[in-house]
């Protein structure tokens, strides 16, 4: 987990990188309740096809995914959020680097 000085404002693509060939997740936050966790993808990186027993909001904070639920492909831009609904599959392609805020809560 990484340490953020809590109370203090930041900004979450100040505190990830992109990695050349590679994704890197940095978990700010993980509970019995949900976890918080920041991602950036470098073009062509993707996560396949998969399901989570409880929903997921994606937060993207630079460039443009590719995301599929249940099949169906969505571009959420840099400040749209989308929810990956629980039991439904899905997957995360890289066409261009992106970030995102990945928020699980479970219940």
């Amino acid at each position: 987990m990484t340490n953020l000085e809590k109370g203090k404002v930041f900004h979450p693509n100040a505190v990830i990188d992109y990695a050349d060939g590679g994704i890197v997740c940095k978990e700010f936050i993980h509970t019995n309740g949900g976890s918080v966790t920041l991602f950036s993808f470098d073009q062509g990186q993707s996560l396949s096809e998969h399901s989570a027993p409880f929903d997921a909001m994606v937060t993207v904070t630079d460039g443009e995914p590719e995301i599929f639920i249940d099949g169906q492909a969505h571009y959420p831009k840099a400040g749209e959020m989308l929810v990956m609904p629980a039991n439904h599959p899905h997957a995360v392609n890289a066409k261009t680097r992106f970030k995102m805020m990945l928020t699980m809560i479970r219940g």
